[in-house]
């Protein structure tokens, strides 16, 4: 493991976080909105993670380490987003003959996205933001102690 590895893999996830927080927020914003440039109601986004693998190509000198490498070359490198989807739910119907956007019929196409599932998410999102954060500075805070002692 390198020197800045745990501060890579620390802000790869505040990083997929932040996306997370953005499209959560993006959703909430749109909960009402039942006209887009595509012509239906706005579709709910998800993210999708992917971990972050990175190959070791170099040779370890200590025997624990070879030991412990043999079965895999491959180490963990942090977080990303994969991608952003949008969900395929079927759009809430509601009946309101005056509003614009309603069809023939009266009714009117709504996302289906419910407020407090998504603050839901906001707040684990956050939480996982600030879990990375206080990852970062404990890696900080390490680092810095060893230094101080190396000093000595």
């Amino acid at each position: 493991m390198a020197f800045f590895d745990g501060y890579d893999v620390a802000v790869s996830g505040m990083s997929a976080q932040r996306t997370r927080i953005n499209v959560v927020s993006a959703n909430i914003a749109n909960a009402k909105t039942t006209h887009t440039e595509d012509g239906g109601p706005y579709k709910k986004q998800n993210v999708v993670f992917e971990e972050i693998l990175l190959q070791e190509n170099q040779k370890q000198s200590n025997t624990m380490d070879k030991k412990l490498n043999e079965s895999s070359d491959i180490s963990l490198r942090g977080v990303g987003v994969k991608s952003i989807v949008e969900d395929d739910a079927n759009p809430v119907m509601r009946y309101e003959p005056s509003h614009p956007d309603a069809n023939a019929e009266g009714y009117v196409a709504y996302p289906d996205i419910n407020p407090v599932v998504e603050m839901v998410d906001l707040i684990e999102a956050m939480r996982s933001y600030e879990a990375n954060v206080a990852t970062f500075n404990t890696h900080k805070n390490i680092d810095s102690k060893t230094l101080d002692i190396i000093k000595v």
